[in-house]
């Protein structure tokens, strides 16, 4: 997560310029991703696809700072990203809700850590805050269970709260790590729905990681696919099916296509 430091005007909401990252040195340096240039204007929404291993995730800890690149540059609302331009929400495969608060405290939870909004928090939370958790909760159909506790949730609803965790501080940026991929297909396209109406509502710049091929189709505006490692983007490609989508769109021809022809080239790419 990130504060907002400046409004001035900036190109792209995300960019890499022949970033890359290496771990280690000489004989034990491990090439993690090769140099790399992506753009992402305000708005957008990118699904990053490729074999397992090739530099997905290590992008997403770029564009958030947890890692600085090897060469190159990664800005972020213009900025190098480590001087927090733009407020960034993420959620990843494991919800990592604290079990002792309820769903309603996990999920305000940014709140209260992010500016500018602790400034304001304990004279909020029981107050303007509560409502606005109450009310991300009821668009993905927890509005009766925002006093319940993680453990008494099944992993899907889990996962929305975690969603709901990851935009309720109104950030610019959301960055999403196969956030579906512990949970069954039927549960997984229900997600994929909430979370394609919450993006549609709020117009965050987003930025998935995902090995599920369908997953990036209905979702992103733009697939990016990388080559094994030590991987690169080889193809960046837009989605041309209107939003918003529905599930049954995932069977037409059109969309059996797409995903036919990214699975064959990233089954060239692993060889």
């Amino acid at each position: 997560m990130a504060e907002v430091v400046s409004k001035a005007p900036h190109r792209y909401a995300v960019e890499l310029q022949t970033a890359s990252v290496v771990f280690g040195r000489g004989e034990e340096a491990v090439t993690a991703l090769s140099p790399t240039s992506l753009k992402m204007g305000t708005g957008d929404f990118v699904a990053l696809v490729g074999p397992s291993g090739c530099g997905k995730s290590t992008i997403l800890r770029l564009v958030s700072n947890l890692i600085q690149p090897s060469s190159g540059v990664v800005l972020v609302g213009g900025r190098e990203a480590a001087a927090k331009q733009l407020r960034i929400g993420m959620a990843f495969q494991n919800p990592t809700m604290l079990p002792w608060l309820t769903i309603e405290q996990n999920v305000m939870m940014p709140l209260k850590i992010v500016p500018p909004f602790k400034a304001t928090f304990q004279k909020d939370k029981k107050g303007a805050f509560r409502d606005r958790v109450h009310s991300l909760l009821a668009q993905v159909g927890l509005k009766d269970f925002a006093n319940h506790y993680p453990w008494q949730l099944s992993g899907g609803m889990l996962q929305r709260s975690n969603l709901c965790r990851a935009l309720i501080h109104e950030p610019d940026l959301l960055l999403l790590d196969e956030p579906f991929g512990a949970l069954d297909q039927f549960t997984r396209e229900e997600l994929w729905q909430i979370l394609q109406d919450l993006y549609l509502d709020r117009k965050p710049t987003v930025l998935l990681v995902t090995h599920d091929l369908r997953e990036a189709g209905f979702l992103a505006k733009r697939i990016c696919v990388m080559s094994a490692r030590p991987g690169r983007i080889i193809s960046d490609e837009a989605v041309n099916i209107p939003q918003p989508r529905d599930i049954g769109m995932i069977y037409s021809p059109e969309f059996v296509e797409m995903t036919q022809g990214l699975r064959e080239l990233i089954a060239q790419v692993r060889k």
